[in-house]
């Protein structure tokens, strides 16, 4: 009885255990990351936060496991235009936060600060997947993706003017993510995704051109497929990548360009851009197989690692619990995702299908470019770790997010 009565709370109990587990632990580690020889105004008490934060998210869980599946599909499209008209607002009146007070990202409410781009992720793909689950044919042609890289593209670049480009990175996957399980040809979403291959490989003409030839034999290849229009569109949108890509990075800050000038060598910039890069590998590294203990992490309690309460979390991870804590913390992760995906494939409605997929697809960017930066595999961006880092709206828009797809998934 007790059993029946939680999966009817819960809809999916192993999906809601994995991700109400990993938010204790996030809690955990921010309480952690927040033992310092110093103490910083910044860390302390970011863990009582994060713990009421928790419970408003659980809150928030329960009521919306009430609402009717198909209320999700109705409200999609007026979600998708508040959501654009907050990111707008944002851009407006909003505010920066700790160390990104440079970036406007949040509208102060006076009792709560707020950050509309977790809610336009989620809007964004209720939007998505009423679009794309109406559609009686796969987009299997270039003029079918263009109003879904609309849908995405209006808020991407809302949240690009803030600037946020670890949060735009998301939109990115939610786009990818939808497209895949609609049934869009992985060819055709590499031409979609082809004028952004231009543009970071246009730094070297040599690969550049290369590149374009590669380009046009794909397009040869793919000529039954797409009209004369449609092929010079893509050819076009490469070309302009290709041209604008060296004022683009003469109009980047010093800052901006540092950081990707220390994915490629860290060294270059040690105690600027580089300085983040180098002190997260050093706390991983030093953990060794079981880590420091807990609270323990020398890196972390002298201040030299640096947001690690939030970007940074999974390097106290790995250097308070070792490569082990690591390894579990990314199988947790892993079985996140794996429920998901089972979640969607059990799902005959399109619509419930797609979102379920959009969602893996926004915590799939989020954890790979998380960790990836903690490592230096990929450049350092302001994104935070699912469920694990520090961050109010991104813990409460996540929970939501877990009970639209339980919802949805009709595990009542």
């Amino acid at each position: 009885m007790i059993g029946r009565l939680f999966q009817r709370w819960v809809g999916d109990p192993s999906l809601f255990l994995a991700v109400l587990a990993m938010t204790a632990f996030g809690v955990a580690m921010i309480y952690s990351a927040g033992v310092l020889n110093i103490p910083s105004p910044i860390t302390e008490g970011a863990w009582i936060r994060q713990g009421q934060w928790a419970v408003i998210a659980l809150v928030s869980f329960t009521i919306i496991r009430l609402i009717g599946p198909r209320w999700f599909e109705w409200v999609a499209v007026p979600a998708y235009v508040v959501s654009v008209l907050l990111l707008v607002l944002t851009l407006i009146v909003g505010t920066g936060s700790g160390t990104a007070a440079g970036v406007k990202s949040f509208l102060d409410l006076g009792f709560m600060r707020f950050q509309p781009s977790e809610f336009a992720k989620l809007a964004t793909i209720l939007a998505l997947a009423r679009y794309l689950g109406s559609r009686t044919e796969d987009p299997a042609n270039v003029r079918a993706l263009v109003f879904p890289a609309v849908i995405v593209g209006v808020p991407l670049a809302l949240v690009i003017l803030q600037p946020d480009l670890g949060t735009a990175l998301a939109f990115v996957g939610i786009l990818f993510a939808a497209l895949f399980w609609a049934g869009t040809p992985i060819g055709m979403m590499a031409l979609l995704l082809s004028p952004g291959i231009s543009l970071v490989l246009s730094y070297d003409p040599r690969i550049w051109a290369a590149s374009f030839v590669f380009l046009i034999g794909a397009l040869y290849l793919y000529r039954y497929r797409l009209f004369l229009v449609e092929s010079l569109s893509v050819i076009l949108a490469n070309l302009v990548a290709g041209t604008i890509s060296t004022p683009l990075w003469n109009s980047l800050a010093q800052y901006q360009r540092n950081r990707i000038l220390v994915y490629l060598d860290p060294s270059v910039d040690p105690r600027g851009a580089g300085y983040h890069v180098i002190q997260s590998m050093v706390a991983i590294g030093s953990g060794g197989p079981t880590g420091k203990g807990f609270t323990a992490g020398t890196q972390k309690r002298f201040d030299f690692l640096p947001e690690q309460h939030t970007d940074f979390i999974f390097s106290v991870i790995g250097e308070e619990l070792g490569y082990l804590g690591t390894i579990l913390t990314l199988s947790l992760f892993a079985f996140i995702l794996y429920r998901l995906v089972k979640m969607a494939e059990g799902e005959a409605d399109p619509f419930a299908g797609l979102v379920i997929f959009g969602i893996f697809g926004a915590w799939l960017v989020h954890i790979f470019v998380n960790i990836g930066m903690t490592v230096g595999m990929v450049p350092v961006t302001g994104i935070p770790l699912p469920f694990v880092s520090y961050g109010g709206t991104f813990l409460l828009m996540s929970w939501v997010a877990v009970a639209v797809a339980a919802k949805l998934a009709g595990e009542e």
